[in-house]
């Protein structure tokens, strides 16, 4: 059974910046992808950002330029940098590691960006 445990959630105010772990019990180079998903209240989990195994990255628009996802295979680490942080940004963030055949997801961590 794989686990993932996220942190550096948080309350901070807008403009300001967290930093997010995700830290995997299995080496992560075996994903496919390790994703960063968010849900806020009342919405549907959505794709914040991705790094493939070979470290090509994809952004959701609303981020693109603001947050950055980044890896350390040696640690089975995965780090979303978040700036420029806006109230919008608020909610549960999720890690995700693709295995194609299956996902396996953290339990969340909570940000709130208060404005």
């Amino acid at each position: 059974q794989v686990q993932l445990v996220e942190s550096g959630g948080g309350l901070v105010q807008a403009g300001g910046s967290l930093r997010l772990s995700c830290v995997v019990s299995r080496t992560i180079t075996v994903f496919v992808s390790m994703g960063w998903y968010r849900q806020a209240t009342g919405k549907q989990r959505e794709l914040v950002a991705r790094i493939t195994s070979g470290g090509s990255t994809d952004y959701a628009d609303s981020v693109l330029g603001r947050f950055t996802i980044s890896r350390d295979n040696a640690k089975n680490t995965v780090y979303l940098q978040m700036n420029s942080l806006k109230p919008e940004d608020s909610g549960v963030y999720y890690c995700n590691a693709d295995e194609r055949i299956m996902y396996y997801w953290g339990k969340g961590t909570l940000i709130t960006v208060s404005s």
